[in-house]
């Protein structure tokens, strides 16, 4: 009797009192159980965190969607003055006043480029650097040296510090021939 009782006092508790109906459960099935359990909060937890991947993938692509809403806010009114200054014209027919009402707009749409940090990259005159120029065109030129932009045929854009298109210039070949 005093070794069965030395037994059940060894044993955890937990196994002690998980026992059934057919008695007190073995040390194997107890570690079995543990095991299925481990299992299965194993299962709970990848599960959650695939949950979560795809939540924050759902995330990531809504806010990539809309990312230029107010980029976008920001250009309706840039289209709404061009607009205008169409209408004015056909109403007035003067050209100069046209003229002066797209130069406006032009200027108004740098400077919405400019808030979302995309700057014209500046040419003219400037060395040619294949990171922010394409050449399109050589010409001689006596008065700049050779690879020195002449001309810029199509204005380049750099947001931030990535080029959004690189400026297509004219260089300077240097001495006319």
């Amino acid at each position: 009797m005093s070794g069965e009782h030395l037994d059940l006092v060894s044993e955890p508790e937990e196994t002690r009192s998980a026992g059934t109906a057919r008695g007190p459960v073995s040390e194997v099935d107890q570690l079995r159980f543990e095991l299925e359990e481990t299992k299965n909060q194993k299962l709970r937890a990848l599960a959650e965190l695939e949950n979560y991947r795809a939540r924050l993938n759902r995330q990531m692509m809504e806010e990539r969607k809309y990312a230029c809403m107010d980029f976008m806010r920001e250009l309706l009114p840039v289209w709404d003055n061009i607009g205008r200054a169409l209408e004015a014209v056909s109403a007035s027919h003067n050209l100069e006043t046209l003229i002066e009402g797209v130069q406006m707009v032009h200027m108004q749409f740098l400077e919405v480029l400019k808030k979302y940090h995309c700057e014209r990259i500046e040419a003219k005159f400037q060395l040619f650097d294949p990171n922010l120029h394409a050449s399109v065109a050589q010409l001689p030129n006596g008065e700049y040296p050779m690879n020195t932009v002449l001309e810029e045929v199509q204005a380049g854009f750099r947001l931030f510090d990535r080029v959004v298109r690189p400026s297509q210039v004219v260089l300077s070949s240097g001495e006319v021939v």
